[in-house]
């Protein structure tokens, strides 16, 4: 059953309205409220899918009542009835976050056909919102040590800034998931995140995979086509692997920080982009920089804030934490059996090296779920486990 309260002090109408209502469509279970202060309180005692809430009333007036379900997060849709004059007020009410409103006394078909779009739109966002947290728990940072503590403080501290981000550690130990996490929690989370491998792009592609090109730039450029940093733009830009991009690009790439626009391969007209670069690398920079492999500028653009993601090996006190978090999550992901680990098989994988950090321990969790008993055992470690 939809679940619609109807909030009216006029009683014809509130009358009339429940009538509608309740004979339209056998899903409506309609709830009456005789005005704004009685039916915040009905709203705080149950879910509803859907308010109709007049905007002039006494006690509370219907404003009242949006602003107090927007402060308490309801996540309701209202449709704000109006009366005669009352027009700029619902215009208020729609900047508050009102779907829409609708004047007294209302046409039936236009407050059916509201309130099915309004009921839609709703499901929407719920869906949206499930997806979006199913995402964050992919990118979520997992961990009590020290040393991820510390990372967690730094990604507060400097998410909400529009401060550049370079980004260390060794392959596999997560410095994805900070780059997500920076994004996440700056005020930029609601537009793109876009990420670069550069290690995985040639370096003859990379200019027009960033920076895009126009038609005839080249042989295969049969059309004009954006690149990464528009994409990007009023989002962040996530550049992976920065050491492996070649010398040509990191000068543009340089170039577009300083000045905040870029063009496009085969074009000279500039195009201004508003992004925030995040770069990350396996390497020394500077060691890089010694050798002529990477620009010292550029290193010194994008190094204004420092992050190292520490390896395994220095975090060991967070592999139980780890495990639980991946076995929950290919539980969920894949469909596998629940597992559980003797303490036999956990102090063994303590012993293990990890060189490969903890996207190793993520496969080889899988690979002791699929191909392990249960209690996974010291022995399925010794058969599943990297030697």
């Amino acid at each position: 059953m939809i679940q619609v309260l109807l909030i009216e002090d006029e009683e014809p109408i509130r009358r009339v309205l429940f009538r509608i209502l309740s004979e339209e469509n056998e899903n409506y279970q309609v709830t009456e409220a005789v005005d704004g202060k009685e039916g915040l309180k009905i709203l705080g005692s149950k879910q509803f899918d859907l308010v109709l809430c007049d905007i002039k009333m006494p006690k509370m007036d219907g404003i009242e009542v949006l602003k107090k379900s927007n402060e308490k997060n309801m996540h309701v849709p209202f449709i704000m009835l109006t009366g005669h004059g009352n027009v700029k007020t619902a215009v208020e009410a729609m900047k508050l976050g009102a779907y829409d409103f609708i004047s007294k006394p209302p046409d039936l078909n236009r407050l059916l056909t509201s309130m099915r779009n309004a009921l839609e739109n709703k499901s929407l966002r719920t869906e949206n919102i499930k997806l979006k947290n199913k995402v964050a728990q992919k990118y979520v940072i997992i961990g009590e040590s020290p040393q991820i503590q510390s990372v967690r403080e730094m990604i507060s501290k400097v998410a909400p800034t529009d401060a550049r981000v370079l980004i260390t550690g060794e392959n596999g130990t997560g410095k994805e998931l900070v780059a997500h996490q920076l994004h996440e929690q700056s005020d930029r989370s609601k537009e793109n995140f876009i990420e670069v491998n550069c290690a995985a792009i040639p370096s003859e592609l990379i200019e027009s995979e960033l920076f895009g090109h126009v038609k005839g730039a080249f042989t295969s450029a049969v059309k004009d086509r954006s690149g990464k940093f528009e994409a990007a733009h009023n989002g962040t830009l996530f550049l992976d692997e920065i050491a492996d991009m070649s010398l040509a690009a990191q000068a543009k790439v340089l170039r577009a920080l300083q000045e905040r626009k870029i063009q496009r391969v085969g074009n000279e007209k500039d195009i201004l982009v508003n992004v925030r670069v995040i770069a990350a690398t396996n390497k020394n920079l500077k060691v890089e920089i010694e050798e002529g492999r990477f620009r010292e500028d550029l290193y010194h653009r994008l190094a204004v804030i420092l992050i190292h993601v520490p390896a395994l090996q220095e975090r060991l006190t967070d592999i139980a934490l780890l495990i639980n978090h991946f076995t929950t999550l290919l539980t969920n992901e894949q469909g596998l059996e629940p597992k559980e680990f003797s303490e036999e098989a956990l102090a063994k994988l303590y012993d293990y090296p990890w060189t490969g950090n903890v996207r190793e321990l993520r496969n080889v969790i899988e690979r002791l779920m699929i191909l392990g008993e249960n209690p996974i055992s010291y022995q399925n470690i010794n058969q599943f486990a990297p030697k």
